[in-house]
């Protein structure tokens, strides 16, 4: 069965709890190559998501909504000969996240106003993905948000991001994993009694919404490499894999990516089946990136999709890596010692995977650098033992309450308040 944008945004998850995913990828042609270089953020954001949106918003709307989202700066930072990083954390909460939660927010809105319907948004964290969903759509109309995040496997300026916002944001500390997180959302999009009463709705990336323009990036680092004669080579921490996917659909729109590399912590479950074609989601364990704790990543099955399940084409373009916590700590006070740049533990990791495969003759080298480093204020000064500056939104976060309503990983305990909500 086939459904519209506005449908595929709305519901989040399909009926059979799959994925909504596009039917088609459209090629965005050389005109769209050509001109790229010279476009702005919010101009790429536009052509990118109007062949995905369709009459579903107009291109007024569109271009409003882009302007909107995208106004801050994702600069490509060199960091040593032939290794750049795309600093994703300029956005209001800090980390790449905002672009797709921004983008999502101001998309359900528009459904929102156009439906008169209150919508109830579901999002499990295992870091920032809540503070950017909650950041989105902080106050808007016709929108209640319920975040889902373990308890103590959070930062502290993370936690407090969370729980510290009100207003249509309600956060439900989880006694377990992110991965217990994930399945009480999931759970709750198949259940019945639930969909009967609630309009819910999904803003992980396992929403189309979020996903989409998880490309835009890749598309603006590209342009700002140019002109050069090297290959183009995008190495992405990873731990739902949505951001990887968003690389991957920029590639089969057509744009010149050589490859990517799948970077993770020790929960390695997606580099596993890259190296082998066997694929075993596990438990997922704590590290110090832990925004990538994930042992079944929601997005594996599109990474399939894209690829018709065949492993011989999907390790063609994607190689996998993962590293351990020392080795992070290691990545993190080398480049300080060399560059003087101040890694976070997950742009360590891409930065670990890029220099594990980049040739440097023949090949120039981006990683994402997915949150600021102050957001794990801890872990970097114990690594670097000087002080970070904290930006100063993250400042007044950690002067405010912290509200969080503590819930079991029992799924009837999550219907329970889901229904007296």
């Amino acid at each position: 069965m086939r459904y519209s944008f506005k449908e595929a945004v709305i519901k989040g998850l399909a009926p059979d709890n799959g994925l909504f995913f596009p039917v088609s990828i459209p090629n965005l042609g050389d005109d769209f190559f050509k001109r790229l270089p010279t476009l702005s953020l919010p101009e790429i954001g536009f052509e990118v998501a109007r062949h995905f949106v369709g009459d579903d918003i107009s291109d007024a709307d569109l271009q409003k909504i882009t302007e909107e989202v995208l106004n801050f700066p994702i600069p490509v930072v060199p960091i040593e000969e032939g290794v750049n990083t795309l600093e994703l954390f300029h956005g209001p909460t800090c980390a790449f996240k905002d672009v797709g939660a921004r983008f999502m927010s101001r998309c359900l809105s528009a459904f929102a106003k156009q439906d008169q319907e209150v919508v109830t948004i579901l999002v499990a964290t295992s870091g920032d993905t809540g503070s950017a969903v909650a950041n989105g759509f902080l106050g808007v109309a016709g929108v209640n948000v319920i975040i889902l995040y373990p308890a103590g496997k959070v930062s502290k300026i993370q936690e407090q991001q969370l729980t510290t916002m009100g207003q249509n944001i309600t956060a439900l500390e989880v006694d377990g994993t992110f991965d217990d997180c994930q399945a009480l959302v999931k759970t709750a999009f198949g259940d019945n009694d639930l969909n009967a009463k609630l309009n819910l709705t999904s803003a992980n990336s396992i929403n189309i919404a979020r996903l989409l323009p998880q490309s835009f990036y890749y598309f603006y680092a590209w342009a700002q490499l140019q002109p050069t004669t090297k290959k183009v080579v995008f190495s992405v921490p990873s731990g739902n894999y949505g951001n990887l996917t968003g690389g991957l659909l920029a590639k089969q729109m057509g744009l010149p990516i050589d490859s990517f590399i799948a970077a993770a912590n020790t929960n390695k479950v997606v580099p596993d089946y890259l190296n082998t074609g066997e694929y075993e989601p596990k438990a997922s364990v704590q590290t110090i990136s832990n925004a990538m704790d994930v042992g079944a990543p929601s997005n594996f099955a599109r990474m399939m999709e894209l690829y018709q399940e065949n492993h011989a084409s999907i390790i063609k373009d994607v190689k996998g890596a993962w590293f351990s916590d020392e080795q992070t700590q290691v990545a993190i006070l080398d480049v300080y010692n060399r560059s003087n740049y101040i890694l976070d533990p997950h742009g360590a990791v891409g930065y670990l995977g890029l220099k594990k495969y980049l040739n440097k003759e023949n090949e120039v080298g981006v990683f994402l650098e997915t949150a600021h480093p102050a957001k794990f204020k801890d872990t970097v000064e114990k690594v670097l033992h000087t002080e970070i500056s904290v930006p100063s939104y993250l400042q007044e976060c950690l002067g405010k309450e912290k509200k969080s309503i503590l819930i079991s990983k029992d799924f009837l305990d999550f219907k329970s308040f889901l229904l007296l909500k």
